[in-house]
């Protein structure tokens, strides 16, 4: 328990350490959380799923502050074209921000993220155990785990270390956290490519299958089902053969299991994930070629997508299908006019899309003080006064409480300091209910 003597030193410490705390807090908290995102229509914003609420819906960082503060929430981070549910009738829970009950958000998307579930395995998340850095698909914008791109081996529940407060659920501290978790390295690391997109999505865009396993478009793949997973890099050269990830055995005749690394499908507040985004980006305008150059498509990359299309048992893929593009990645593609026609329909291939965030909080980096000061600077003067009265005459119970301790060299601990303001509420409900 954290203690302090009620003497100057100490005092100063604790003072100081408060201080200390509120900075982080501002750093931590910067924006304004006093207006719902609802008025400004559908956008990339930040999205939270409220678990305490029943409804399957998503709020947005403000509401998830101002009025789901005591709820258990999920952050799902940044979704496209998404519309805060606080508001309207899609939530029994009223939205303080925006009182004004709105119609059903009708274009909204709820994957299973809005489920709690994450990845191609379909698991929850759970911050205390999970283990592994999960990577956000750029197209869908689920969360999958490394393991479950073949990345590297799926760890052991039962070597899952205790939760580590001083953990980054951002997963900005891969090494760190591979070496702390006794994870091997990544297959493709954090710092190999730039954006990843999972193999669901893939099928379903002919021109990410055409650049798969091609320059700076790195494909995982094995050579049969009991081969080590590798990394397909070149349409021109063999497979790279930078590391390798050991199979998991696997079941005979499960055609239900989906929780392997080739076949787990579909990111912490507090997940343990990693958005990758391209620092750059290119207008589909920008250049506009007649003739193509898109690369010669990979024999293996598509000998791939040919088995996943009519395979029922996943298990027996020679690759899930996921690729991971590498720096520049918009700079890379053809802009003939059959290729730039196939781009459009998914463009966040082409540039790189703005994430709402919330305005900037003056009052952050303000200390205790100045914000007291100002808020008494807003009141009448009458009222200004009382309020001034009231915390001096605290002030004054507070030292006649403290100074016992500091006369018999007793140590102050937060359960004496709750002690005290609770025999003050208390004062005070005796006061009201008298009057």
């Amino acid at each position: 328990m954290t203690t302090y003597s009620p003497n100057e030193e100490s005092l100063a410490d604790y003072i100081a350490s408060q201080d200390s705390l509120i900075q982080e807090a501002a750093e931590a908290l910067p924006h304004q959380f006093s207006q719902c995102t609802f008025p400004l229509g559908h956008l990339r914003q930040a999205v939270y799923l409220c678990l305490t609420c029943a409804e399957t819906s998503g709020i947005c960082s403000a509401c998830s502050i101002a009025c789901h503060t005591n709820h258990e929430q999920i952050e799902l981070f940044p979704k496209r074209n998404f519309r805060c549910d606080c508001p309207t009738e899609a939530i029994a829970h009223p939205c303080s921000l925006h009182t004004i009950a709105e119609p059903v958000n009708e274009l909204n998307q709820y994957g299973q993220n809005f489920k709690a579930l994450f990845c191609r395995c379909k698991r929850p998340y759970d911050a205390a155990t999970e283990k592994e850095t999960m990577i956000q698909c750029l197209a869908c914008e689920d969360w999958f785990h490394e393991s479950c791109c073949n990345l590297r081996e799926r760890p052991n529940p039962e070597d899952i270390p205790p939760e580590n407060p001083d953990h980054d659920p951002t997963g900005n501290e891969d090494a760190d956290s591979e070496a702390s978790n006794d994870l091997p390295p990544a297959l493709i690391g954090p710092e190999d490519y730039d954006a990843f997109i999972c193999g669901g999505c893939v099928l379903q865009a002919p021109i990410l299958q055409r650049y798969a396993g091609t320059t700076g478009c790195l494909v995982v793949v094995r050579d049969s089902p009991t081969s080590p997973w590798k990394t397909l890099a070149d349409s021109h050269t063999d497979v790279q053969n930078l590391s390798e990830v050991s199979p998991e055995p696997e079941p005979a005749n499960d055609l239900n299991r989906n929780k392997r690394a080739p076949s787990p499908t579909g990111i912490d507040s507090s997940i343990t994930k990693k958005t990758r985004l391209s620092p750059t980006s290119f207008s589909s305008t920008a250049i506009n070629r007649t003739a193509c150059v898109a690369p010669i498509p990979n024999e293996t990359a598509q000998n791939i997508f040919a088995d996943l299309k009519i395979m029922t048992d996943p298990s027996f893929a020679l690759g899930t299908g996921d690729i991971f593009l590498t720096g520049g990645f918009r700079n890379r593609w053809c802009r003939c006019s059959s290729c730039s026609k196939e781009l459009e329909i998914h463009p966040y291939l082409l540039e790189e899309e703005e994430t709402y965030e919330p305005p900037e909080d003056p009052d952050s980096a303000s200390t205790l003080e100045e914000l007291g000061m100002r808020a008494l600077s807003r009141l009448p003067r009458e009222r200004a006064i009382d309020g001034i009265h009231a915390f001096n005459a605290m002030r004054d119970d507070l030292v006649q409480y403290l100074r016992p301790f500091a006369q018999e060299g007793k140590v102050v601990n937060e359960v004496d300091v709750r002690n005290f303001f609770d025999r003050l509420l208390e004062e005070q409900r005796a006061r009201r209910e008298s009057s």
